[in-house]
Parts: C-alpha cells; structure tokens; sequence
C-alpha cells in the first residue's frame, strides 16, 4: 500500500500555524528593535543633560567679550508671577545689568499690555532703588508695539520711555471682569448650592446675583490701585506730563498722541538709544530666559513623544 500524503485540510492547518509563527516573530523583532531605539535615544537624551549641565553654555553671548555696552532687558507678554515677565525675572535682569561694571546704560525693551499690577509695583520700585543706587548708570523704556498698563506703571519709573510713531501706550485703569450665568441656570432648572462662612465670602461667584453692597467694595477696592497707579506715574514722570482728563481713564494713545501728553518722550528704537543717548552701541542681552539646556529638553521632548505618537500610530485622525 503505497503512503498518502496529507489532506487538504492538513495542509491548510500546518501553513495557518506557520503564518502564525512568522508573524509572531516579526512582531517580536520589531518590538525588540524599537526598544532598543527608545533606550539609545533615551541614553542620548540623559548624556546630552548632563554635558549640558556640566558645561554650562553662556546665556549673555557676547557680554565674555567684555568692554563697555548698553545692557538691554526685554519685557514681553503679561505681567505675573508665572510669565517671563515676572517680577523675580524683571528685578534679577535689572540688578544684573545694573552690577555690572561695564554697563553704560539699561534699556528696558517693552512689548506688553499689562498684568499684575503687584508684579508690576515690584519692579518699579527696584527701578527706582537702583537708579538711587547707581546714578551714572541711566535706563530708558523702549516701547515696541504695546506698552499699556503694568507696562507703562514700570516704563514710568525709568528716565525716559521712547516709542514709535505706531506704539500704542497709556491704558492708565485697573480693572476687574467676568461672567454672571444667573439667568442661565434659571432657564435650564439649575439650582445653585454655595455655603459660606461670612456674608459676602461668595460675592464673586458668577452664579449669584451680584449685590449692590459687594459692587461698591470691588468699586473701592479698582479705585485704590487706580489711585496708586497714577500717583507712580506722576512720580515717575513729573512735570512732563500734560492737564488733561482723559489721561488717567485707561485709554490708549498712538506714539504721537503720548508724546504730545506727555506719556512718552521722544521716538526711538533700541539701537538707536544705545547708540545716540547711551553712546555705547554694543547690545548685551541681560534678559532672564531659561537655560539652553532646558529650551533642548523641552524640545527634545515635545518632538521624541510627537516621533512616537506617529509611529506608533496614536495620532488620532480629526479629519
């Protein structure tokens, strides 16, 4: 009896399992590849810290090369304790700039439309105690597009503010907004549930009905750092500034309008101070940023988790 060979059926079982196999294999090489990726980037990532961390690169570049030179600090964005336009940001710039030898003058580069006026109040007063501190050395606020507010409470502490034609200065106001939803809770059945300890704990809640006791004690309350506001910027302007009502109503003024009010002084840029006023043109960036190590690890990071999303095929499809 001659052998049979194996069935169809057979036949279709064992090439099922083979494919099985194979695919299994595959998949376990590719999974062992990329873990081996990962570890080497990871490896990378932790020796490119820690080279950076042992050999600091130098954040003022071309203040090594020593020499006299206008010290520039850039105030940009809001003002807060969060933001690089914080008050710790702002005040280690300024003493920076100002300690050291070969500075021949500040220029506070401003671009901001405002923030806490506490931050705010913080950094104008250490304008003002280093310029007590060190009388040679001058500092003038350049406006670039906006300086309004917090920025304009701290441009007014400095010997003079410059502007362009275009800049939109002033917003000398405070102000306090939100939302009341009342009536939306009423229409949609909702009822609003707050306990308190104290008759007007709650008086900001933007679910209850706004009283006329607790209007008048935010009024009090926007009125006093109004009052504060514009005494600092009659302190720190002085004579310069022109009678008018409408200064001190939070309204915004073009370059030309502020020099005419007496908000600004004249029109200049930057370069254009350090090297006309200040008389050194050099620019030394004193400006207080995080460390070029943790810029590359930021980014480094941001773009190794966005390499796996894709590859790994995470990213989900909006379109």
């Amino acid at each position: 009896m001659s052998e049979q060979g194996p069935s169809d059926d057979q036949r279709w079982q064992r090439e099922l399992i083979e494919r099985l196999s194979m695919a299994s294999l595959q998949e376990q090489r590719r999974a062992r590849r990329w873990s081996i990726f990962f570890k080497l980037l990871l490896f990378g990532y932790l020796f490119t810290l820690l080279y950076l961390a042992v050999n600091p690169l130098n954040l003022k570049g071309v203040e090594e090369l020593g020499g006299r030179h206008t010290a520039v600090i850039d105030l940009q964005g809001a003002i807060g304790v969060d933001s690089d336009a914080s008050a710790d940001n702002l005040v280690t710039a300024l003493r920076d700039a100002f300690e050291d030898e070969n500075t021949a003058g500040v220029v506070l580069r401003i671009n901001s439309p405002g923030g806490s006026p506490v931050q705010s109040d913080y950094v104008y007063h250490e304008i003002r105690r280093l310029r007590e501190k060190y009388p040679e050395t001058p500092i003038y606020a350049v406006v670039q597009d906006l300086c309004a507010s917090g920025g304009y409470y701290i441009a007014s502490a400095t010997d003079k503010i410059y502007a362009n034609p275009a800049s939109l200065v002033g917003s000398i106001g405070v102000l306090m907004n939100g939302f009341g939803f009342v009536d939306t809770l009423d229409k949609l059945g909702i009822e609003r549930r707050l306990y308190t300890a104290g008759e007007s704990k709650g008086f900001l809640d933007p679910f209850t009905p706004a009283k006329a006791q607790d209007i008048a004690h935010v009024q009090g309350l926007l009125a006093g750092i109004h009052q504060q506001f514009i005494e600092a910027v009659k302190q720190g302007r002085g004579e310069r500034l022109k009678e008018d009502p409408s200064l001190f109503t939070g309204l915004l003024w073009d370059g030309r309008q502020a020099k005419e009010l007496g908000l600004i002084d004249d029109f200049a840029s930057t370069s254009q101070v350090a090297r006309e006023v200040i008389k050194e043109e050099k620019l030394v960036d004193f400006t207080v940023k995080k460390s070029e190590w943790e810029q590359f690890a930021e980014r480094f990071g941001t773009a190794v988790g966005r390499g796996a999303v894709e590859t790994l095929g995470l990213e989900p499809n909006l379109r």
